[in-house]
């Protein structure tokens, strides 16, 4: 009996070994194809969320500016304008179309 309950754990510790390699493998597998598209998704998510900001900031401010100034309703979409401009400039600048400001700025300028 006790040879029988030695011979089981031996079979059940290296069945649990082959599994946690299988799943090793499967889980290594799986998670670039993860990563990836929450990536993008993230970066998707950063991009759109930023254009909106950029447009709703633009309003909010051509509106403060209108009510203060009281130039109805030029304020507002002059900024608005400017709001979607620079929504589409951040979307360009995440997306590596345009340089940052920073490497542009310092572009121009001679290495020693």
């Amino acid at each position: 009996m006790k040879e029988t309950d030695r011979h089981l754990s031996e079979r059940l510790e290296k069945l649990g070994k082959t599994l946690d390699t299988h799943l090793d493998e499967a889980s290594a597998k799986e998670e670039p194809n993860k990563t990836g598209a929450m990536a993008g998704l993230s970066q998707a998510w950063k991009m759109s969320s930023e254009f909106i900001a950029a447009i709703f900031v633009g309003g909010a401010l051509g509106w403060m500016a209108d009510s203060w100034l009281g130039t109805k309703p030029w304020g507002m979409i002059i900024l608005l304008m400017l709001g979607f401009a620079a929504g589409i400039l951040n979307v360009l600048r995440e997306a590596g179309k345009v340089a940052p400001p920073e490497r542009r700025m310092n572009s121009g300028k001679k290495q020693d």
